[in-house]
């Protein structure tokens, strides 16, 4: 039922841009089985090289619902830096393209 709610977006190629210190951030990304896009946009961090802890909320409502209440959004993945909500797939690859990611990696 979860993996239904993760959004379709295709990653372009973009330039590599340059993290700063990226693990001394607290990157958590919220994901669920199965989702393809949970999928990707740890692919994307990986391929970033930035260290991240994984929460997988796969059978647990109670969970889902705390993340809601958090950060307003029902959909897996979810991105968030120092609990800064960057958002799911789509969001994390806009962000990475725009120099968002970088910009929050390096606060």
């Amino acid at each position: 039922m979860l993996g239904a709610l993760c959004g379709l977006v295709r990653s372009r190629n973009v330039p590599r841009v340059s993290y700063t210190s990226p693990s001394m951030r607290d990157v958590v990304v919220y994901t669920t089985e199965p989702c393809s896009f949970c999928t990707r946009v740890k692919m994307l961090l990986r391929s970033r090289e930035i260290e991240f802890r994984e929460i997988s909320l796969a059978g647990d409502r109670d969970g889902i619902v705390e993340l809601a209440q958090k950060t307003g959004m029902m959909t897996l993945p979810q991105v968030l830096i120092d609990g800064i909500l960057v958002g799911g797939y789509q969001e994390t690859v806009a962000a990475d393209q725009s120099g968002l990611l970088a910009d929050l990696l390096a606060a």
